[in-house]
């Protein structure tokens, strides 16, 4: 009888001792100790450290107190920036804006100007900081900005870095209808990520995720049983696994986990067994929040893991 399947994990520590860390910091007000972990990454591994440790409860004081004395502490304003807008985006709640309250808005564009502020200030003083600006893409959608105006900003960063995935699923959000854009504009963005990127790089999920978002909306479960009999999106997701995640050039770097997880979704979802669950395999017992909220979070993940193992051929 094989063993059992483990449970998952969708801690990001578990990928990246680095969390781990930067928490213990930012929970101590070790804000040397902060400096040392964050300033020797790559923009990639930064940004994701930047995003993660916005959401340590509590630290916004602290972070203020490092301001106090630092005014020009272009760090410390970014990651204050990242609680700001982490708090606000938590009290709006992931419910569309029929079931928003006035007084949640209210509160989450109050958080979101204060993001802005700081982080306008940041690019004035550092124009090449990919986690600022990456950070002015959730707030220009959150204070309804516009498309134009995320553009300028994702522009703005791609001259830093090109093919920067965690800017690029931001506009891919704020190009899908329910940020009033349209599907048209959101897959040509997705496959245009894709296809600039080397092959081997993981920019080919943005399609994917174009399709999962596409899936999603869908009113019931009739239609999205016939969304996904389309053969195009088959063949769309499967070239995007083949040009990432099943490429040989594929690396865990910085937000592995999650392009692994959105194709294990879609790929389970279509049924192509083998190569979901190759993915499940690759995993272990990581995951992460997104794609799996979708479904369930942990639940969804082992039902799918599953079937994957029932029905996959092991690598």
């Amino acid at each position: 009888m094989p063993a059992p399947l483990p449970v998952p994990n969708f801690d990001p520590a578990a990928a990246f001792a680095e969390v781990t860390h930067l928490r213990a910091a930012l929970a101590e007000g070790d804000w040397p100790g902060v400096r040392r972990l964050l300033e020797p990454l790559d923009w990639d591994g930064r940004t994701m450290l930047v995003r993660v440790g916005g959401e340590v409860d509590g630290i916004e004081p602290f972070l203020r107190s490092v301001l106090a004395r630092q005014p020009d502490d272009t760090l410390a304003a970014t990651l204050l920036a990242s609680h700001l807008i982490e708090v606000g985006w938590k009290i709006r709640s992931d419910a569309r804006a029929a079931h928003v309250s006035r007084e949640q808005f209210d509160q989450f564009h109050a958080h979101l100007r204060q993001a802005e502020q700081l982080l306008i200030d940041v690019c004035a003083r550092d124009p090449g900081n990919v986690a600022a600006w990456q950070l002015r893409l959730p707030t220009a959608m959150g204070l309804q900005l516009g498309q134009a105006e995320a553009r300028r900003r994702y522009d703005r960063l791609v001259a830093y870095a090109p093919h920067h995935l965690s800017a690029q699923t931001s506009l891919l959000q704020q190009y899908c209808p329910k940020w009033s854009g349209n599907w048209e504009k959101a897959f040509a963005f997705a496959r245009e990520c894709m296809l600039a990127a080397p092959e081997g790089a993981p920019n080919g999920v943005l399609v994917a995720e174009a399709h999962l978002e596409r899936w999603v909306d869908c009113d019931t479960s009739a239609q999205r049983t016939q969304y996904l009999r389309d053969p195009q999106v088959a063949r769309d997701v499967r070239e995007a696994a083949e040009r990432s995640v099943l490429h040989p050039a594929f690396q865990h770097r910085p937000g592995w986990v999650s392009v692994r997880s959105v194709f294990a979704l879609m790929l389970s979802r279509l049924e192509m067994w083998d190569a979901a669950r190759a993915q499940f395999e690759a995993l272990g017992n990581l995951g992460s929040e997104y794609p799996w909220s979708y479904l369930g979070g942990a639940k969804g993940y082992v039902r799918y893991r599953a079937e994957a193992y029932e029905k996959g051929r092991p690598r």
